[in-house]
């Protein structure tokens, strides 16, 4: 009896070992959950951080990516405003080198002229110091006349000095001529010089005032398309097959048409609805001279059509275009501000042949711009 008392008391004597073991397992369990359940809440914390500062740099993306699409339609605009300028620019300066190339013609007539009149001068003194010379001599036979033979000098005299005296006068009407022709010349060639003066300020003065006259109303629009652009934007967000591209909003056609046809479903006609108030909003705020209008472009995919009433992808692109563009008129947007055309399966913005790149390419596009 006394072994088996000596057994239990050893055994109770471990006992606050094995508690102060578990106890010692269980706080070093407890800490490292604590850790990972710190850790987690950090790392919750960072990638929420993370998935933030990603979104809205997105969001920055998508918006750079608008703004420059927005400033390359714009710039195709200007250039082709400018290349009609540059037209308009060298018709004026065609007309200034025709201008230039009579007053050079005018400017070697007067030279010429100027070079008669000097020779008629010469002619015009010498005739004159012959007259002199010759009523030298008459004076002289007068006052020697006293034979026949000094009489019949001194006629002979006086006859000459008629003579010279007629050529003198034709000599002096035809001075007066050269100087009334030069007079007119000089009055065409300043007449000329006053209208190359004026045409070069002209020209001037109008490349001035298209390029202002272009800046203005391309800033005019540009305020305007922003306007549309988020007007548009607000009325459709969230859809999830319709995206801006550059200057454009994209509807797949899926969205709008059933396949291969062109009658707008009526989700489709909610969808354009939502376009014609946006386009309405826009046009109470546009001036009357500012000239713009919307743009309906239809594209199909690069698939053959197989049967049905349509041709060509051209002809189903054309008819689905004309058919939004009768609904926008149906509500209320006004048809001299709308211009349509079908593009068929030219300018895909997906490149592939899968189904997804097709349901891309099947597309309707709007485009507020000028005409």
């Amino acid at each position: 009896m006394s072994r088996r008392r000596g057994n239990g008391a050893n055994g109770l004597e471990a006992w606050p070992g094995y508690v102060d073991a578990l106890s010692t397992l269980l706080m070093v369990t407890i800490f490292v959950l604590l850790v990972f359940v710190l850790a987690e809440a950090f790392l919750s914390s960072a990638l929420t951080g993370s998935d933030n500062t990603i979104s809205r740099l997105k969001e920055q993306i998508a918006e750079l990516t608008q703004s420059l699409s927005m400033e390359t339609s714009k710039d195709s605009t200007l250039s082709q405003e400018l290349a009609a300028l540059n037209a308009q620019l060298a018709t004026a300066q065609a007309a200034n080198a025709s201008l230039n190339q009579q007053l050079s013609t005018d400017n070697t007539t007067i030279s010429g002229l100027q070079s008669a009149q000097k020779s008629l001068q010469d002619q015009l003194s010498d005739a004159q110091a012959q007259a002199a010379a010759a009523a030298g001599q008459i004076s002289e036979l007068q006052a020697a006349a006293d034979s026949s033979d000094l009489q019949s000098k001194l006629t002979d005299a006086q006859t000459l000095n008629k003579q010279d005296a007629a050529q003198i006068a034709l000599l002096n009407q035809q001075m007066a001529a050269l100087r009334a022709q030069l007079a007119a010349l000089q009055v065409a060639l300043d007449a000329a010089k006053a209208a190359d003066a004026k045409d070069n300020v002209q020209i001037t003065d109008l490349g001035k005032q298209l390029n202002e006259a272009l800046a203005r109303k391309v800033e005019e629009l540009q305020q305007y398309q922003s306007v549309f652009f988020k007007t548009l934007s607000e009325s459709l967000k969230g859809e999830q097959n319709i995206k801006v591209v550059g200057d454009r909003f994209v509807f797949e056609s899926d969205v709008l048409f059933p396949v291969d046809e062109a009658s707008i479903t009526p989700a489709g006609k909610a969808e354009i609805a939502q376009v014609a108030d946006a386009v309405k909003k826009i046009a109470a705020k546009i001036p009357g001279n500012v000239n713009w209008v919307l743009s309906v472009d239809g594209y199909a995919d690069a698939q053959p059509i197989k049967g049905g009433p349509y041709k060509s992808n051209f002809d189903l692109s054309a008819a689905r275009a004309l058919a939004v563009l009768d609904l926008l008129i149906a509500d209320g947007v006004p048809s001299n501000r709308l211009v349509t055309s079908g593009m068929g399966a030219n300018n895909p913005i997906a490149p592939g042949n899968t189904p997804a790149d097709y349901a891309q390419n099947r597309r309707i596009e709007f485009r507020l711009t000028t005409p």
